[in-house]
């Protein structure tokens, strides 16, 4: 009678209802404006697996093996579709990783019956280093025709070649005999469009001619980038970082890693540099390499048929994106490892190794710079540092978290206001709108013409003798002697004085215009722009202590080390600190920063400065909020991502989390062996469920297994059209064992096969904190909550994520009560004697019991203390 109260019981814990629903996960992605409304296009086969066949695979609970399930197995034949994943879902990584642990065994079994059968398992077993040599080989390729197509079209604002087209214009002045060192970017073979269309190189008509076409090739490019993402490839927006993390938690975007995407990324990353705007290419290169990495992983069965394993070959192909567009190998290792990736092992340790290096030697074949380096900003300083310098190397590292916590909360809030307005319904608009406002105020100053690569290389660049740049206009002592490598320091002339001006406007300017620029509808990355700001403040910081060193060399702190006519300070050293600052306290990366910043620039004498100083960004940037730009950017659009960075501190049991809740309607169940197929199909078409829980019976309650909607419905279509007999009023069997039924009685359909035997479950009392870590490392999209093996409710992903947003708006005491726990979980009979009341078989102490217990464990407590 109990049991039959339970399954018709009142009190719930809110509704199941849109739980696990075909939408349930739409629904957190509401984020992504007109252009990116996630509809399927032709790539939705490329990363959701649907060629997936029934292989029969080991489930665990808790890591123990309670049994082995095979699917299909009843069937006639196996079934295409059972065990695959619909569009904006989350994978099973346990069902995952038992599939491919059966689909080794079985290839080890039968290697030995033959030479064809040897063969397939050694092509299985090499199939995971053939797709990261390919998916390597292309983003180097795909990274050097970026890199320079961008050089191409960026000096394309400014000029032409007449000799060669092709040539951008470093390139098209290399071969002329006619420049001098003083202007030795200019040459006959040059042209600019004043030159071309008014015939004039100087004078105000001059300058009014190339201000205008430079604003007509930056709207071009942005209007023509802008509109290839609309109409072809929605998902080629943004960096893509954001996503790719989302994509290896787990869940399943179709399309977004498609072959359009990667072809309209490619392109329209072209046309997004040269435009001018505020943003870098380094960020969606490791979109164009994951989108390479899923497109190859389709050629070996091993990974189309698994996307637990289509995702160590995308963490590998992070790894090749981030080493061609930092010329950073391991560096781009370590960002898999440390920023995007949700399950490492070390086998996917060696392959990101190896993608990154063939990514690196594909780049490095191809010199896109023409300098025979992996980057275009390759320095090399010849003056150590000294322990006072890491003074203002903190303060860089001050600024670059404040930097970093601005932009955090200024990007989030107009990407918010974006979209909760009609100027997010305007992409196009808004795209043309920033281009122009960026273009305007750009062409005026030096440095913001520049591209943003050119900038920080120059930022970057010590000093020395052949240096023509305003930023090295010093007054030169004609009696001090001159070495090459080791000039000493000098005081700042005008051409200084007006560079710092300019580079303070740049600062303004920059930090505003990336501020309103990153989240457009184009390809956008933030790596560049973060480091330009940095690098732009640093030198600054590098002029400023440099001249102090110099007019002050008596003070203490220059004194012991910095004499007169020594080469005491470096600011291209600052610079580059100040580079790594800003885009840690943005990224709020560590390690992985430290390793690229210094495989960037060369600097590995300058670890020490640029720990302290992301060390420093980060501790600041968290004082503001733990957040990085990425994560905020995966909770603004509502994806299903757990964060294994964020601790769960609070005291909340599973009991408070589980659905459904109370006076809402029950848990939809299925008995194991009492429905008919019309039921089932009843069921499914009444509700949107992802799945449902089996048990023995409406009397007992008592769970045997889940079953997932997606199998329920491709296992009856399949049952219907190739097994005879089978009917809408056909029993339908979970159970191992087909119980007894009348001579006429139609012919009983077995889907015990597509049962999962041994789901993951929790009591009601088990503590939230432990609920949450089990999801996070084992990746899972639900759990059951039961009470003395009685099914009570179920955890999905997405309640989880919901209950942390709660917690963040409701602050609960530090510690609870020493009686806490008693209250919690109290005996079964009360104070006075009586049986406490019990709803869905958990106890509850009533209002005036719990008051009079508290009373008596006070009273206890003080006792105790005298």
């Amino acid at each position: 009678m109990e049991s039959e109260q339970l399954f018709h019981r009142g009190y719930y814990r809110n509704s199941y209802n849109s739980i696990t629903s075909a939408s349930s996960d739409e629904e957190l992605l509401d984020g992504v404006g007109v252009i990116m409304d996630f509809q399927t296009s032709e790539d939705d086969n490329l990363l959701d697996g649907d060629t997936a066949v029934g292989t029969h695979y080991t489930m665990t609970n808790g890591g123990s093996i309670n049994s082995s399930t095979h699917l299909l197995d009843l069937l006639d034949e196996p079934i295409p579709g059972v065990g695959t994943y619909d569009d904006f879902h989350t994978i099973d990584w346990v069902r995952e990783k038992c599939k491919d642990r059966e689909r080794h065994r079985r290839i080890n079994s039968k290697k030995k019956e033959s030479a064809w059968e040897m063969t397939k398992s050694l092509y299985d077993a090499w199939s995971g280093w053939l797709v990261v040599t390919l998916t390597g080989l292309a983003s180097g390729a795909l990274a050097g025709l970026i890199d320079i197509a961008a050089d191409w079209m960026t000096d394309l604002k400014e000029g032409i070649c007449l000799s060669a087209l092709w040539y951008n214009h470093e390139q098209c002045c290399w071969g002329s005999n006619e420049t001098t060192f003083e202007e030795r970017d200019k040459c006959p073979q040059w042209k600019t469009w004043a030159e071309l269309i008014i015939g004039q190189a100087e004078g105000p008509g001059s300058y009014i001619m190339n201000y205008i076409m430079y604003i007509f090739w930056a709207l071009s490019f942005a209007f023509l980038a802008v509109s290839l993402v609309k109409v072809f490839a929605p998902y080629a927006c943004g960096s893509g970082i954001p996503e790719i993390k989302t994509i290896l938690s787990g869940f399943i975007i179709r399309g977004y890693l498609g072959k359009w995407t990667l072809m309209i990324k490619t392109i329209t990353l072209v046309l997004a540099v040269a435009s001018g705007l505020s943003l870098g290419k380094e960020g969606p290169l490791v979109h164009v390499a994951c989108c390479c990495g899923n497109i190859f992983s389709y050629l070996f069965p091993k990974y189309s048929t698994n996307e637990a394993k289509k995702r160590e070959v995308l963490s590998a192909a992070s790894a090749a994106g981030v080493s061609v567009a930092f010329g950073a190998p391991i560096g781009g290792v370590l960002f898999s490892l440390e920023e995007v990736s949700y399950y490492f092992p070390l086998k996917t340790l060696w392959r990101s190794f190896f993608a990154a290096l063939v990514a690196a030697f594909v780049l490095r074949s191809i010199n896109p710079f023409g300098n025979s380096r992996l980057v275009l900003f390759y320095v090399e300083y010849h003056t150590p540092w000294y322990l006072f310098e890491l003074f203002p190397f903190i303060l860089l590292g001050v600024f670059g978290g404040l930097w970093g916590a601005f932009f955090i909360r200024a990007n989030i809030a107009w990407c918010r206001r974006r979209k909760s307005t009609k100027f997010g319904k305007y992409p196009v608009l808004e795209v043309i709108v920033v281009a122009a406002i960026t273009a305007v105020i750009a062409f005026p100053n030096p440095y913001t013409r520049l591209n943003t690569s050119e900038l920080i290389k120059e930022l970057f660049t010590d000093c020395g003798p052949l240096e023509s740049s305003s930023l090295c206009d010093y007054r030169n002592d004609m009696n001090a002697s001159k070495i090459v490598d080791d000039i000493p320091d000098r005081p700042a002339g005008l051409g200084v004085y007006s560079a710092i001006w300019q580079l303070c406007l740049a600062l303004i300017f920059k930090i505003i215009m990336t501020v309103f620029t990153f989240g457009i509808k184009v390809p956008s990355g933030l790596f560049i722009p973060s480091m330009a700001i940095g690098a732009i403040a640093g030198r600054i910081v590098g002029i400023a202590v440099e001249q102090l060193a110099y007019f002050h060399h008596d003070w203490f702190i220059f004194k012991e080390w910095c004499e007169v006519g020594a080469d005491c300070i470096t600011p291209g050293l600052y610079a580059m600190v100040g580079a790594a600052a800003c885009l840690g306290g943005v990224t709020r990366m560590t390690v992985s920063l430290v390793v690229i910043v210094f495989e960037l620039t060369g600097g590995l004498e300058y670890i020490v400065p640029l720990m302290a100083a992301v060390m420093t960004s980060k501790w600041v940037g968290d004082a503001f909020g733990r957040e990085g730009i990425y994560e905020a950017h995966i909770r603004l659009n509502g994806y299903p991502f757990l964060d294994a960075k964020e601790e769960f501190t609070h005291t909340t049991l599973a009991a408070d989390v589980m659905r459904p809740r109370r006076n809402d309607p029950p848990l939809a169940v299925l008995t194991q062996d009492n429905m008919t197929v019309d039921d089932i199909e009843n069921m499914i078409n009444e509700t949107s469920y992802n799945g449902f829980p089996v048990i023995m019976s409406k009397e007992s309650q008592r769970l045997v297994g889940f079953a997932l909607r997606r199998d329920l419905t491709i296992a009856i279509e399949s049952a219907r059209k190739k097994q005879e007999g089978i009917v809408g009023s056909s029993r339908v069997c979970f159970a191992q064992h087909t119980p007894s039924l009348p001579a006429e009685s139609p012919r009983p359909l077995k889907l015990r096969s597509i049962l999962d035997m041994s789901p993951f479950t929790v009591t009601d009392h088990t503590p939230m904190e432990i609920v949450v870590d089990i999801f996070r490392k084992l990746g899972l999209r639900q759990c059951l909550v039961t009470h003395n093996g009685i099914v009570l409710g179920i955890i999905t992903k997405k309640n989880i994520l919901e209950h942390l947003e709660q917690l963040k708006q409701h602050v609960e005491p530090l510690a609870p009560p020493w009686h806490y726990n008693k209250k919690r979980y109290p005996p079964s009979y009360g104070p006075d004697g009586k049986p406490r009341p019990r709803f869905n078989n958990v106890q509850l102490n009533s209002i005036d019991e719990e008051r009079e217990e508290t009373e008596e464990e006070v009273h206890l407590l003080n006792s105790t203390t005298l």
